[in-house]
């Protein structure tokens, strides 16, 4: 019985700590969106071949975020029924959103309007003898395409 009480202790810790940080990285992800709405993103290999009077430089954004215990039981118990688990739903999507805004940023600063060639790799940081999902990385590079004046 006393074992028990750990356990919840941290599941319930788990889930209003890492609900809240969920919720804050989410809002900051929205705002710098915006920000950085400007910058246009394209899956495309090659630029249009009418842009005249550019420059092309690697712009590239990087990330390791860590799923938070809470997710990882509630995950741990979906995979024995099946199903979708939406706690790395979320965490790939915060993840993936947040390599991109990196990778703009870069761009932003560089002075682009654009970035072509857009690619994401992902990988899972796997930790314990269970090799269960601790982090997830996510990074997104291109081509960024600054206009010369």
């Amino acid at each position: 019985m006393f074992d028990l009480i750990p356990f919840l202790t941290l599941l319930v810790l788990g889930y209003f700590f890492g609900r809240r940080a969920e919720k804050k990285h989410f809002k900051s992800l929205r705002s710098r969106e915006a920000k950085y709405r400007h910058v246009l993103t394209f899956s495309e290999r090659l630029p249009p071949p009418n842009l005249h009077k550019v420059e092309s430089q690697l712009v590239a954004g990087n990330v390791v975020i860590s799923i938070d215990y809470f997710k990882q039981i509630v995950a741990g118990l979906r995979s024995l029924v099946g199903g979708r688990l939406t706690s790395y739903e979320s965490l790939l999507e915060r993840a993936r959103r947040e390599a991109i805004l990196r990778m703009k940023e870069q761009a932003a600063v560089a002075g682009a309007e654009s970035i072509f060639n857009v690619k994401l790799e992902t990988a899972s940081i796997t930790k314990g003898q269970g090799k269960q999902v601790g982090c997830v990385e996510v990074f997104a590079y291109g081509t960024a395409i600054i206009p010369i004046t």
